[in-house]
């Protein structure tokens, strides 16, 4: 694009309006920047999954948390097991107990320890104390 400077006269001035070199250093930042910008969208997404993948396998839900409280329930299930028996024999014992129906060896054997005596028929053996 020029301009014509003067009115009807043919040696009128033409000068360009812009310079190819100028142009050529605007489309370059422009392309510039919309590829750095292409860019960044993909890191900060990138970073965004990645975010989430590290937690969703180290995080307090995550796929390390689960295999240790699939282990603690694990444990947990012995251990109430384990309880559950005990408390099955302490009231198998409670039973033989109670006013109902006394069995006479166990009342003999909580009489017994309870009191500290022994029958003359037992063998007693004596365990030093270190």
């Amino acid at each position: 694009m020029t301009i014509v400077i003067g009115g009807a006269d043919r040696s009128a001035i033409s000068t360009p309006l812009t310079k190819l070199a100028h142009l050529a250093k605007m489309v370059s930042r422009a392309r510039l920047k919309s590829i750095l910008t292409g860019l960044a969208l993909y890191a900060m997404a990138a970073a965004i999954v990645g975010y989430f993948g590290v937690n969703a396998y180290t995080g307090k839900y995550g796929l390390n948390a689960r295999q240790e409280l699939d282990q603690e329930i694990i444990a947990l299930t012995s251990e109430l097991a384990q309880l559950k028996r005990e408390r099955a024999r302490s009231e198998q014992r409670v039973s033989l107990l109670r006013t109902e129906k006394i069995d006479p060896d166990m009342l003999d054997e909580r009489a017994r320890f309870q009191l500290d005596y022994v029958n003359p028929h037992d063998l007693v053996r004596m365990i030093p104390q270190n």
